[in-house]
C-alpha cells in the first residue's frame, strides 16, 4: 500500500512538473534595443533573476545574442517563468563574448540595462533595473548608451 502511494505521488509530481514546463512555453521577454550607431557585431544580453548575480558576467539566468539591423536589435528570452528580472547588455564586436572595461570597471563598449537604469560609481542596482514579469509575451524597450 505504501509503495502504491509513493508511486502515485511520483506520477503526480512528474505530471505537475510537465504542466509547469508547458505553462512556461510562450513566456517570452523581448528586449528591444534602439540607438545603435552601426550594424557591426551584435548585441549580447543577459537576463538576471537576483541581486546577488546582477550584472555579473557568466551568472545570468539566460544569455542571448541578437543581430543588429537598422540601428536596432531585439534580444529574445524564451520559456521564462514568472518572476523578477533585470537585463544587462552590450554591443559586441564579432567574436567578442565579454564587455571591455577600462580603469575602475567603466564600460568601453556601448551598453545598457533594463528600465534604462544608469550607472554611477558602478552598475545600477538590481531593483532599479528590474521588472516583475507575470508571464506571457512582453517587450522592454531600451536605448543603448555610448561611453
Amino acid at each position: 500500500m505504501q509503495s502504491r502511494t509513493l508511486a502515485a505521488a511520483i506520477i503526480l509530481a512528474a505530471g505537475l512538473a510537465g504542466m509547469a514546463a508547458e505553462a512556461q512555453q510562450g513566456n517570452t521577454i523581448n528586449v528591444a534595443v534602439s540607438g545603435i550607431k552601426d550594424s557591426n557585431g551584435s548585441i549580447r544580453c543577459g537576463l538576471f533573476n537576483s541581486d546577488s548575480t546582477f550584472p555579473k558576467n557568466g551568472q545570468e539566468y539566460q544569455g542571448v545574442e541578437a543581430p543588429i539591423a537598422n540601428g536596432q536589435a531585439t534580444c529574445t528570452f524564451s520559456n521564462v517563468p514568472p518572476g523578477v528580472y533585470a537585463v544587462a547588455y552590450f554591443k559586441a564586436a564579432p567574436g567578442q563574448t565579454k564587455m571591455n572595461t577600462g580603469m575602475f570597471g567603466m564600460p568601453q563598449d556601448p551598453y545598457g540595462f533594463s528600465r534604462n537604469a544608469t550607472i554611477g560609481m558602478g552598475p545600477p542596482s538590481f531593483s532599479s533595473a528590474a521588472y516583475t514579469y507575470a508571464g506571457g509575451a512582453t517587450t522592454w524597450p531600451v536605448t543603448i548608451t555610448y561611453p
